[in-house]
């Protein structure tokens, strides 16, 4: 579904990005993992759009995109739920989801369809409908952000830090929706500074350290690897 070829990506002068190169299959949980700053929301930011790419390629189901808009590759099927939600604070929570709507360019059938969906999915949402998201929990934000993405219909959904500055009983909540997200058909790539939790939800993984991509395997051999042991889940053999 996304294939990655080597690419650099700067922010001035800064190299942010060296010669990375990723593929993620149609169906896959793939995560994304390693410590602040090493590069992991540089590189969503690349594959959606915001961020441009200075060499490379950047393949979505067989098609150049690095190149595009953003607008553009939303509507290829890409969604991102940013890191800090992004939500817009004076919006309701129906029409934070009609904004995706709205640069999908959803008929009214088709947005009223991926609504109730999206209600199923979340049902404290309908409990919320009329509410300011700026007035919510960060938990009912990232709701409102994750329900937003889902109503661009991505074939790829992208999550950048979802579980940052929530706490862990609403992270545990936030991790089964994901899964039912997955299930239900969204290939989904999770960049998570939380190592555990996210090699725990995803099938496979890559690390990534400075800019590069040092580690990739199923999640499973990751969680096992002294690499990971030792650097992030601060355990010694």
């Amino acid at each position: 579904m996304l294939r990655i070829k080597s690419i650099d990506t700067y922010y001035g002068h800064v190299h942010a990005i060296k010669d990375i190169s990723l593929e993620i299959k149609s169906g896959e949980f793939v995560t994304l993992i390693g410590a602040n700053g090493a590069g992991k929301s540089t590189l969503l930011k690349s594959i959606i759009g915001l961020q441009p790419v200075s060499n490379g390629e950047i393949e979505f189901l067989g098609q150049r995109i690095e190149a595009n808009s953003s607008d553009s590759i939303i509507r290829q099927g890409i969604s991102i739920v940013p890191e800090g939600r992004r939500v817009f604070p004076d919006f309701t929570v129906a029409e934070n989801l009609a904004v995706s709507a709205r640069a999908r360019r959803s008929s009214t059938a088709e947005m009223k369809s991926d609504i109730e969906k999206v209600l199923i999915q979340f049902p404290k949402l309908k409990e919320r409908w009329k509410q300011k998201a700026g007035t919510m929990s960060g938990g009912e934000q990232q709701m409102v952000a994750i329900g937003r993405a889902l109503m661009g219909r991505p074939k790829l959904l992208l999550l950048d830090e979802p579980s940052l500055g929530l706490a862990p009983l609403i992270v545990a909540e936030l991790m089964v929706k994901l899964k039912e997200i997955h299930a239900a058909g969204t290939t989904i790539l999770l960049v998570e500074q939380n190592v555990t939790l996210a090699l725990k939800i995803a099938q496979r993984g890559y690390l990534m350290e400075t800019g590069e991509i040092i580690a990739t395997d199923t999640t499973e051999n990751l969680l096992s690897s002294d690499v990971i042991r030792k650097a992030y889940l601060g355990m010694e053999e």
